[in-house]
């Protein structure tokens, strides 16, 4: 992992998600926006969010030591879950008070929030694309939890920007029924997608603190790559799971019986070569061996393990 390319991009999101939160509380505090006040309080939140990544970051990047032999990847897995549910408070915040709006007058669209509300969009597009392009390629579960969050701010905006700019239309060009209401409805309707983004963040980082086994395809592969192997006849377990952006791997495989301690020893040294070579998120294999005797040979697959 990139771990410079990684810090660099969570400094950019807290530093974006600053200026963002200022520009959109002050419009929507001075021209009566609902939607942009709600977004900009979403993005203070995000401020918090942005940090706790990349402090998870610092921590997961550390090597394994005697207290935490496996490595510290799910740091990021927990920084997640915390965004998920900073997610989940703001879809809620957001939902209130656009609900509690509809009930008050509808308040006088202004050409100026219709402009911090495109720039939100446009700049919060941007760090989207920017986050999750180098988290997926350094495997951060920490920046990959940023660019969605960064997804959400560009829905809020995009639904601030219809909003806000349904209410000009009204004003401005032709009378559209209820129409003055867009900005608080753009508001619910950010809120549910928000929501709906948390929900599937929170359930894939519980996933792998339950250390949920990865996809079944996948060892399927581990399957094909360790049947090659010489001395390998039979392939008892196979065990895979996330450990924040690397993968752990444990295999029970039988050998024959009267190999010798090394030859034994280079079979466990193939395996955990060839799995790593197969799939670069591998960091770790374990391999315990079974004695093997050819009167108990039997026909085994992948869906047998």
């Amino acid at each position: 992992m990139d771990k410079q390319q990684s810090l660099f991009a969570a400094w950019v999101s807290v530093i974006s998600n600053i200026c963002l939160t200022i520009l959109k509380i002050i419009s929507g505090v001075v021209f009566k926006s609902q939607v942009l006040l709600a977004d900009g309080i979403h993005n203070a939140a995000d401020v918090v969010a942005s940090a706790v990544s990349l402090g998870s970051m610092k921590i997961s990047n550390q090597p394994a030591d005697e207290d935490h032999p496996y490595g510290h990847g799910k740091a990021e897995v927990v920084s997640s879950a915390f965004v998920s549910i900073i997610l989940m408070m703001a879809a809620v915040y957001i939902g209130y008070e656009s609900i509690l709006a509809l009930f008050e007058p509808a308040t006088e669209a202004h050409i100026l929030a219709f402009v911090a509300a495109v720039i939100s969009l446009l700049w919060k597009a941007w760090l989207y694309v920017y986050t999750i392009r180098i988290g997926r390629k350094e495997r951060s579960k920490g920046l990959i939890a940023t660019a969605y969050d960064h997804l959400a701010d560009v829905y809020a905006s995009l639904a601030a920007v219809v909003g806000i700019g349904i209410a000009l239309i009204n004003q401005y060009i032709i009378a559209i029924p209820y129409a003055a209401y867009g900005d608080p409805v753009a508001g619910i309707i950010v809120a549910l997608l928000i929501l709906k983004l948390a929900i599937g963040m929170m359930k894939e980082s519980i996933d792998i603190l339950m250390e949920a086994s990865i996809p079944l395809e996948r060892s399927h592969q581990y399957f094909e790559t360790i049947k090659q192997i010489t001395y390998v006849k039979r392939i008892d377990s196979i065990r895979a799971r996330n450990h924040g952006h690397y993968v752990l791997v444990d295999v029970r495989v039988g050998i024959q019986a009267d190999l010798t301690i090394q030859q034994g020893h280079d079979v466990c040294r193939e395996i955990k070569k060839q799995i790593m070579a197969r799939d670069e998120e591998v960091t770790e294999v374990l391999v315990h061996l079974n004695p093997w005797y050819a009167e108990t040979e039997v026909v085994q697959t992948p869906a047998e393990l």
